[in-house]
Parts: structure tokens; C-alpha cells; sequence
């Protein structure tokens, strides 16, 4: 029902977004970073892993400071932080990692809307650190370029499925490589 969202997507009531990846130290906290900045306070973003590294990689810190992040906010943390009765309600959760998308997740209060915005793990790639950065960087442009078109949503007047389908069509969104970071 168009209801779902209603009073929704403002500083004061945001849609709250939960980013999740298997390690939780590069997309999903670039995903974090990036729905924060673009999301003009219409979204409140945070990240977690079902198997966190316990760190944030090192690349995705120091792509993050470059772009004018405070990066001491960023931290790699288990899905579990969330998952309790007094944890926040999330309107969306969002895998961007093949791993977490076919893990069993918990159970979500509120009935967010889940979809799976797979991208390449920047942390995987082996090479120069050109190359290395690089990666990353485009990490960084891909999830940039989707999160920009989920807050163009007219989400407050779509219903849940249709809200479901667009972002599913986001998550499908072809991405070319190379193209370095936008925001």
C-alpha cells in the first residue's frame, strides 16, 4: 500500500537503508558513505556483514578520504548489530555482494524492502596499486550511479511491489568499468 512510505524521506523521518556485504570493508561501506552524501537527509544509510572483517579495507578508507569522507565514522560490523527488537527499522536492505545475497539473513523488523545490487569485490583484485585503485574507484562510480537513481525515486508515491521492482531494475542497471568516481 502507497502508505508504507507516507511522513517518509525527510531529516526528520528518513528512510533508513541497510547496505550489507559477506565482509562488510569495502561495498557496503562505500554503499554507507555514499547514500549519506546523496541522499540529502531524505535517507539515514548504514552497512554491516554476515562475516565482518573487522576492519575496513585499507583502499576503501583511503578512496573515501580522497573524496572528502570523515572516514572514523566507518566500521566493519556483524548483521547482528541490527538484527535486535530495539535496533533501527529498516525501509531497505540492500545486498551488494553475490555471498550475502544467497545467505539467510535475519529477520528484519518492519518489513523492509530487500533487493540485490551485486557488484565485483574491489578487495578481491590483485595487481598494481594503480590497478588496485582503480577497482575501487569503480566501485565507487557504479554504486554511485545507482544510489543516485534510488534517491530520484518518487518513493512516498509508488506502492511496496512497485517500490520492490524499481529497485530490483536498479540492481540490474549495466555499469561500464573504467570511468573513475563521480560525486
Amino acid at each position: 500500500m502507497k502508505d508504507d512510505f507516507k511522513g517518509k524521506g525527510t531529516p526528520d523521518k528518513p528512510f533508513n537503508v541497510l547496505f550489507l556485504c559477506t565482509g562488510n570493508s569495502a561495498r557496503s561501506v562505500i554503499a554507507e558513505a555514499l547514500m549519506n552524501r546523496m541522499g540529502n537527509g531524505k535517507f539515514k544509510a548504514y552497512s554491516a556483514g554476515s562475516m565482518p572483517k573487522g576492519e575496513v579495507h585499507p583502499q576503501t578508507l583511503k578512496l573515501l578520504d580522497s573524496m572528502g569522507y570523515d572516514t572514523t565514522q566507518f566500521s566493519s560490523k556483524s548483521w547482528d548489530v541490527f538484527a535486535g527488537a530495539d535496533a533501527v527499522h529498516f525501509d531497505f536492505i540492500i545486498t551488494v555482494c553475490d555471498n550475502a545475497a544467497n545467505e539467510t539473513c535475519p529477520v528484519w523488523p518492519g518489513k523492509p524492502v530487500a533487493a540485490h545490487w551485486g557488484l565485483p569485490d574491489p578487495a578481491a583484485v590483485t595487481g598494481t596499486d594503480s590497478e588496485i585503485a582503480l577497482a575501487f574507484a569503480d566501485t565507487y562510480r557504479m554504486m554511485a550511479n545507482r544510489i543516485k537513481v534510488l534517491c530520484a525515486l518518487p518513493i512516498a508515491s509508488l506502492d511496496r511491489l512497485a517500490v520492490k521492482q524499481e529497485m530490483d531494475k536498479i540492481g540490474r542497471k549495466p555499469d561500464a568499468p573504467n570511468s573513475g568516481p563521480t560525486p
